[in-house]
């Protein structure tokens, strides 16, 4: 079994960077509910603002970056994809029902006829 590559932040700038985006959504919550007196405008936009900054700053640093380019190689992916055409989907959906349909009344007719074996052959039970 190998080891797992594990990425850790390696330079200083990046991990300055992190701690300013902890300490921007922390300083975020804490002015809003600490301006509740001002009102809520200020709140919602101290909380808005210092949020944005954190994002801001987390874009700027390395994990940041590679999130983004994470995104931009799933997107590119997902465009890909060929997704069937809405009579396609729509096939497929009734052949689901309709096997479901089928599947429900095998397992009944089975469940009854089990019941019967056992209960009125073997048991003698009478309803």
């Amino acid at each position: 079994m190998s080891a797992a590559n594990i990425e850790t932040v390696s330079t200083s700038a990046d991990k300055a960077k992190l701690v300013a985006v902890a300490v921007l959504v922390v300083a975020s919550i804490a002015g809003f509910y600490g301006l509740s007196a001002k009102g809520v405008i200020v709140q919602w936009l101290v909380l808005l603002l210092g949020l944005a900054a954190a994002v801001v700053m987390f874009a700027l640093s390395l994990p940041g970056r590679q999130l983004s380019a994470f995104g931009n190689d799933a997107w590119r992916e997902v465009k890909k994809v060929v997704w069937p055409t809405r009579k396609e989907s729509t096939q497929m959906t009734l052949y689901v029902f309709a096997f479901v349909v089928i599947m429900a009344l095998f397992l009944w007719l089975t469940d009854k006829t089990l019941e019967w074996v056992f209960y009125d052959l073997i048991l003698g039970w009478k309803k």
